[in-house]
C-alpha cells in the first residue's frame, strides 16, 4: 500500500514525540521513504539520531542545517513529500500553522508544500478544548488539512481526557486510508504529456515558448496518487519527473512527441494532452551555427502535424482531454478546437492573466464539456487543478 511512498514526518515538542519513532518504523517497514524533520523543542524528547537510525536518511532541525543535502532545505523537503504528517502537533505549532507563520524549518516547508497533510493533534485536555486551539483546527480544516483526533486516555500531566496522540498502529492504518481513497485510476493507463517543444534552428539555436511544464507535471502526480499507470511524455521542463511513473520520456520537438504518445495511444485508457507543442518548425535546420553576418536572417517555417487533431480521429474507447491557452476570445477558441480534435473535454485559460500564465504555481481556468456545460475555476493551485481534472476523467472512465 505505501510501497515507494515519500513522507515526510514532522516531529514537534510534546512528551508522545516518542511513540512517533514507531510510527516512522511501522510506514519503513510498509515500504515507504520516510524523513524526519523536528523542531529544536521535540529534539528535548527525542534525539535526532534514533529517527535517523530508523530511517537510513538525516534528519532535519536547522533552518539553514546541511542535514537535508539541499541547497534550499524546505523546498527539497517539500518537493520530496508525498504526504506531511505533523505528529504530536503541539497547541502552539497548530496556531503557527494556521496563521502561516514561517519562524523554523518546519512551518517553512509546510508553507512551500501543496499536497497533503495529516496533522495529530497531542497535548493537554484543557489546551485541546480551549477556543483558540479549536479556532486554529478549524481553519486548518477549512484549508483541507486532515486533523486526527486525539484519543480519550492518561495523558503525561496524570489527567485523564481527550489529547492522548493516537496509537502508532492508527496513524499508519489513518495514512494507508489516506492514500488507498485515492486510487479512482487503478488499473487504467494514463498517459501525460507537458511542458514546450523546441524546433531547432541550428545546433545553437531554437524555436520554443514559454511553457514550464508545471501544469501537465501536476497532473501526472494526481494521476499517479489515484492508482494510474502514467506515462509522461515531457517536452523542454526544468521540473523533476514525479515519483511513481510507468514510464518518462524526455522529448525536444513536436515530430519526437508525436511518436512518443502514438506508440502509447493504443493501450491508453486516456490522454491528457496539456504540452504547448510548436505550431511551426523550421523546414531545414543548419548543420553549424548560423553566424552573425547578415542583417536579416530569413527563416523557412513548415506546419507541425496535429497530434491532438490525429489523436482524435484515431481514438476508440480512449478519453482525450485538451487545452487550449489563449489570449483572447478564451470560451469561442475552446469550443472550436473541442468539437474539431474530437475531444472528451478542454481545460481552457487566458494565459495573460495575473496568476494563470506560465512559470507560475497557479491557474485560473474553465473545463467546457461537448454538451456546452462550462465549469469556470477561481484561482487556485496547479496541483488542485490537475486533482479536478483527474476526477473528471475518473468519473468518465468508471461509468
Amino acid at each position: 500500500m505505501l510501497d515507494k511512498k515519500n513522507i515526510l514526518i514532522g516531529v514537534t515538542g510534546g512528551i508522545a514525540a516518542y511513540k512517533v519513532v514507531e510510527v516512522a518504523s511501522l510506514l519503513k517497514k510498509s515500504g515507504a521513504n520516510v524523513k524526519i524533520m523536528m523542531t529544536k523543542h521535540a529534539t528535548e524528547f527525542v534525539s535526532p539520531r534514533t529517527f535517523q537510525e530508523i530511517t537510513n536518511n538525516a534528519v532535519s532541525v536547522e533552518m539553514f542545517g546541511d542535514a537535508a543535502n539541499f541547497h534550499v532545505a524546505h523546498i527539497g523537503l517539500a518537493n520530496f513529500a508525498d504526504l506531511i504528517l505533523i505528529a504530536p502537533a503541539t497547541a502552539n505549532f497548530l496556531a503557527k500553522m494556521a496563521h502561516g507563520i514561517a519562524d523554523d524549518l518546519l512551518t517553512t516547508t509546510i508553507l512551500a508544500f501543496d499536497g497533503k497533510i495529516l496533522v495529530a493533534p497531542s497535548m493537554n485536555t484543557k489546551m485541546y478544548e480551549n477556543p483558540a486551539t479549536q479556532a486554529n483546527l478549524s481553519v486548518l480544516k477549512a484549508r483541507g488539512v486532515q486533523i486526527l483526533e486525539p484519543n480519550v486516555g492518561i495523558l503525561a500531566c496524570g489527567t485523564v481526557g481527550k489529547g492522548r496522540l493516537p496509537e502508532p498502529t492508527e496513524i499508519c492504518a489513518q495514512i494507508e486510508k489516506f492514500f488507498a481513497q485515492d486510487k479512482i485510476l487503478a488499473g487504467k493507463k494514463v498517459v501525460v504529456t507537458a511542458g514546450g517543444t523546441i524546433e531547432a534552428i541550428d545546433p545553437v539555436r531554437y524555436i520554443g515558448n514559454r511553457s514550464s511544464g508545471r501544469m501537465g507535471y501536476e497532473i501526472a502526480k494526481s494521476a499517479v496518487n489515484a492508482g494510474a499507470e502514467v506515462v509522461l511524455v515531457s517536452g523542454n521542463s526544468n521540473l523533476e519527473p514525479p515519483n511513481g511513473l510507468k514510464k518518462f520520456f524526455k522529448v525536444e520537438s513536436a515530430l519526437e512527441m508525436r511518436e512518443k504518445v502514438l506508440n502509447e495511444f493504443e493501450t491508453a485508457d486516456c490522454v491528457i494532452m496539456s504540452a504547448a507543442v510548436a505550431d511551426y518548425r523550421v523546414k531545414t535546420p543548419a548543420a553549424q551555427k548560423i553566424k552573425k553576418s547578415a542583417e536579416n536572417l530569413t527563416l523557412e517555417l513548415v506546419k507541425n502535424p496535429d497530434i491532438l487533431k490525429e489523436l482524435g480521429a484515431l481514438k476508440k474507447n480512449q478519453i482525450l482531454v485538451g487545452f487550449a491557452a489563449e489570449t483572447q476570445n478564451i470560451l469561442e477558441y475552446a469550443r472550436k478546437k473541442l468539437v474539431e480534435k474530437n475531444l472528451n473535454f478542454i481545460v481552457a485559460n487566458d494565459v495573460t492573466a495575473e496568476g494563470a500564465g506560465f512559470a507560475v504555481k497557479t491557474n485560473i481556468a474553465s473545463i467546457i464539456w461537448r454538451n456546452g456545460e462550462v465549469e469556470n475555476f477561481s484561482k487556485m493551485t496547479k496541483a488542485d487543478l490537475a486533482e479536478k481534472i483527474v476526477l473528471r476523467v475518473s468519473i468518465i472512465l468508471n461509468q
